[in-house]
């Protein structure tokens, strides 16, 4: 398998959108979970946060870490990139550039998904406030978060970036969930398996399914 992929986007914005924990107490409505299987991709939700402005032109992206070192470095963001960059920080640092790509990935996929807010910062921070009942477990795990490692911070910024500005989402067959090898929560058992990157195993969340009562 060749180590990059080829992409050609003529100034087209690709709206799309993660995570350790299925979802827990979210409000949707019967009309946006009769939907949830159908507007997975539609990228609108997305579109509209970021704005036609954020349009890029990515020719190529190779999944490795000489070829991000490369990259220009990302001067500070918005609040989106932000929250983006720390969740790669703090979930992925230590995974290789193909599987920071891939958590950026569930993350971007769960901000067009109905079932989970519409932005970056929302789903990233999703449940944050109840101990171990948020979505990414670095956001209430009750630990200080520090960046201490700061050429993994600017790396991490870059696949940021790359994702908020429309690189595909090829890797991850659409998850919106992951987990380390080292577990196996019982909803892995109940989702498909889409991947497997590195030390996270991919998987997509299936269609809710509306009582006929």
């Amino acid at each position: 398998m060749p180590r990059f992929v080829t992409v050609i986007l003529a100034l087209v914005l690709v709206g799309s959108g993660a995570v350790a924990e299925a979802p827990t107490g979210q409000h949707t409505s019967a009309t946006q979970k009769a939907r949830f299987g159908q507007t997975l991709f539609s990228g609108t939700k997305l579109k509209a946060l970021l704005g036609a402005e954020k349009r890029r032109k990515v020719t190529e992206i190779q999944f490795s870490r000489k070829w991000i070192d490369a990259q220009p470095k990302v001067a500070k963001g918005d609040a989106e990139w932000q929250c983006l960059t720390e969740a790669l920080y703090f979930e992925a640092r230590g995974e290789s550039v193909k599987g920071q790509f891939a958590v950026a990935e569930v993350i971007m996929n769960r901000v067009d998904h109905n079932y989970y807010p519409s932005s970056l910062c929302g789903v990233i921070k999703q449940g944050t406030g109840k101990k171990y009942q948020c979505q990414f477990t670095y956001t209430c795990d009750g630990v200080a978060e520090k960046i201490h490692e700061p050429a993994a911070f600017d790396r991490v910024g870059k696949v940021a970036q790359f994702m908020i500005d429309g690189a595909p989402r090829e890797l991850t067959n659409g998850a919106t969930h992951y987990h380390t090898k080292a577990v196996s929560p019982a909803w892995s058992r109940q989702f498909k398996r889409t991947a497997t990157i590195g030390v996270h195993h991919f998987y997509r969340q299936p269609p809710v399914r509306l009582s006929s009562n």
